[in-house]
């Protein structure tokens, strides 16, 4: 890939000169909100780049979990990649309607996965289709089946205990991704049953404030100066979380673009640490410096 692949970046202009390459594979990974009223599949169906397969967030999950979209058992993930021609040593590129959202939770996944061949579109849909550049609506060619080799890479997953070791010791950077006012405790959590508030001694960035107005990443320097300023230090461990895991891992591409390649995602995020079920320690009101 181009030398902006390196930063898990790939630009509109580079994706559609390498279309027709035969180890590209481009994913629409939209996802939306469960009270959105939007169906990102249909959407699919009705208009994506030439090529592209569907990754079904929902789909591609841990049946066993009770919580939202938890990443697959690797051997579930690889039958579903070799059944769409997804293999070893192939280029992927994953793309959503936003600009760049859910787009982030469908490459870490794939890193998380051990495939580490793997860039978001910058801008995603909407600004493939602001160039004017082709669409289709019609199914993909299907692709001959293809070896996929899962290796889980833990060093990307963090569980329920590794957070709480992380709070009882104070050990690790925790970043959330959330709006300010569920971060603080202000504003309700969509999904019932949850308490409001923050894992205590993380900090907040909202997702929002690191793209530019048309859905692209900021640059690295304003980047950085984001999370500087809310005392993450962007080449130091680091764990993102959000409500469910969709929006952390776009500051765990943020923070991969500023050179930390092994900023952890906490799966099962607010979904799971807010359960008004659990005993886990909740902070409310603004990030303690």
């Amino acid at each position: 890939m181009p030398k902006s692949a390196k930063n898990w970046i790939v630009e509109t202009e580079w994706l559609a000169e390498h279309l027709d390459a035969p180890d590209l594979i481009v994913f629409d990974g939209s996802w939306h909100l469960p009270n959105s009223g939007r169906d990102a599949k249909a959407e699919y169906m009705a208009e994506h780049i030439p090529g592209a397969l569907f990754f079904d967030i929902e789909d591609l999950v841990d049946e066993k979990s009770l919580l939202p979209h938890m990443l697959p058992p690797t051997p579930k993930f690889a039958s579903r990649m070799k059944k769409m021609g997804v293999g070893d040593g192939m280029r992927i590129v994953v793309y959503d309607t936003y600009g760049l959202f859910s787009a982030a939770r469908v490459w870490w996944t794939f890193r998380a996965m051990g495939h580490q061949d793997v860039a978001v579109l910058n801008g995603g849909l909407k600004k493939w289709k602001a160039e004017g550049r082709p669409l289709e609506d019609m199914p993909p060619i299907p692709r001959t089946a293809r070896h996929f080799t899962p290796l889980l890479n833990n060093s990307l997953v963090r569980d329920l205990d590794d957070m709480k070791s992380y709070v009882a010791n104070g050990s690790m950077q925790i970043v959330d991704a959330r709006p300010k006012g569920r971060f603080e405790g202000t504003e309700p959590e969509p999904r019932a049953g949850l308490r409001g508030g923050h894992i205590p001694g993380s900090k907040n960035v909202p997702s929002a404030t690191i793209l530019n107005a048309d859905g692209t990443l900021k640059s690295q320097a304003e980047l950085e100066k984001i999370f500087r300023d809310v005392g993450i230090d962007p080449l130091k461990p680091v764990v993102t979380t959000c409500g469910s895991g969709v929006t952390a891992s776009m500051l765990s591409l943020a923070l991969s673009v500023l050179g930390q390649t092994s900023a952890a995602v906490y799966d099962g995020s607010w979904a799971e640490w807010g359960q008004e079920k659990l005993d886990t320690p909740v902070e409310t009101g603004p990030a303690k410096s």
